[in-house]
């Protein structure tokens, strides 16, 4: 087994040229799977099969290694069999039919309310601060994305019936509302922007120097005032975005409508912000569903 192991880093090294990075990778994936080889007394990698494979992934899947990480370590092995294969120091690839468990979708990080109450509470007594609430605002009251907000110009914004237009992914056009505060912070950057830039400047928010904010830019005045505002985590935009559906389908539980104010294409995107607390869910079930009251008198 090493002995073929050594050839076949050669192999990759001289003959597919792989970077040092994956080199290392491939390295340590089939140290792992030879050792586990060795337990099994295998010494000789054309006696492998693919239940051999398969319980070398589930050892590992056990010893709590994600979807992603076994992916790639059934990668190696496939690899590594196409080149005993070539070399006939195998008959078959035993790693080509297994497939890795599939990762659990990470949950998207929220901000609860009181923090982003923290975060939005800043004075407003710079011009900078102005545009920097009424962005943060208007990212939290409608849920955009960070080119959204970047690209926003004014004529797509309507603060007097408080609606914004974004041009979203796949060139998609949304309406979006936006709240009370959000409408009151703009206006007041509104005001202050009109001594920083010419109205010639379509862009909503814009530098010091009257020329657009770069996306870089707006990630890094949120980074800057989470610090400000003492938040005991790093703060960015898609954090704002992810609160506010995480918020939004908390009060109100209807899954279509957040997928038309995130502009999500597909419903499934948006599924992934149904986490919500299941115990209160079990509690509305047993006030609500007529199966579930108990009847006075009752057993």
């Amino acid at each position: 087994m090493d002995d073929w192991l050594k050839r076949f880093e050669r192999h990759l090294a001289e003959e597919r040229g792989v970077s040092p990075r994956t080199l290392a990778a491939y390295g340590r994936d089939l140290a792992a799977f030879r050792d586990h080889c060795l337990a099994e007394g295998l010494t000789d990698p054309s006696r492998v099969t693919e239940h051999h494979v398969r319980a070398f992934i589930a050892s590992l899947h056990r010893r709590g290694l994600g979807g992603r990480s076994l992916q790639r370590m059934l990668s190696a092995l496939r690899s590594f069999y196409r080149y005993l294969l070539r070399e006939g120091a195998a008959r078959g690839n035993p790693a080509q039919g297994v497939r890795a468990p599939k990762s659990g979708r990470k949950l998207p990080a929220t901000l609860d309310p009181d923090l982003l109450d923290s975060l939005l509470a800043f004075p407003t007594d710079k011009p900078v601060a102005v545009r920097d609430k009424a962005m943060m605002e208007l990212f939290y009251s409608s849920g955009l994305r960070l080119s959204e907000v970047a690209g926003l110009t004014w004529d797509r914004l309507d603060l007097g019936s408080g609606m914004v237009t974004v041009q979203g992914k796949g060139n998609r056009q949304r309406m979006v509302p936006v709240g009370r505060k959000a409408v009151a912070a703009l206006k007041e950057w509104r005001a202050e922007r009109a001594a920083i830039a010419d109205w010639s400047e379509p862009h909503v928010f814009v530098s010091l120097q009257g020329k657009p904010l770069a996306v870089r830019s707006i990630q890094a005045r949120i980074t800057h005032w989470a610090k400000h505002q003492g938040l005991p985590r790093h703060v960015h935009p898609h954090l704002l975005r992810h609160s506010f559906a995480s918020h939004m389908l908390e009060s109100s539980g209807d899954l279509r409508a957040v997928q038309e104010l995130l502009g999500h294409a597909d419903i499934a995107t948006t599924q992934v912000y149904t986490h919500l607390d299941f115990q209160h869910l079990a509690e509305v079930y047993d006030r609500a569903h007529p199966r579930a009251k108990k009847k006075a008198g009752g057993d």
